[in-house]
């Protein structure tokens, strides 16, 4: 394990931390989720490969 693995895992001991980071790693996770739809729908993909994607968006909210 490297330094900064080391010094992160240390730091999620921290309970305000470890909120904060889990909430930050949350929003890139849908912002990167989102991203990929609006290339799909620029591409125009079929409805129904979009609407796949937005349960699974919708699903991820859901669980955070």
């Amino acid at each position: 394990m490297n330094h900064a693995q080391k010094y992160l895992q240390e730091q999620l001991g921290n309970p305000e931390f470890r909120h904060s980071f889990l909430e930050e790693k949350a929003k890139l996770d849908i912002e990167y989720q989102l991203e990929e739809l609006k290339s799909d729908i620029r591409s125009f993909k079929p409805a129904q490969d979009l609407m796949r994607k937005v349960d699974r968006i919708e699903q991820f909210v859901m669980s955070v």
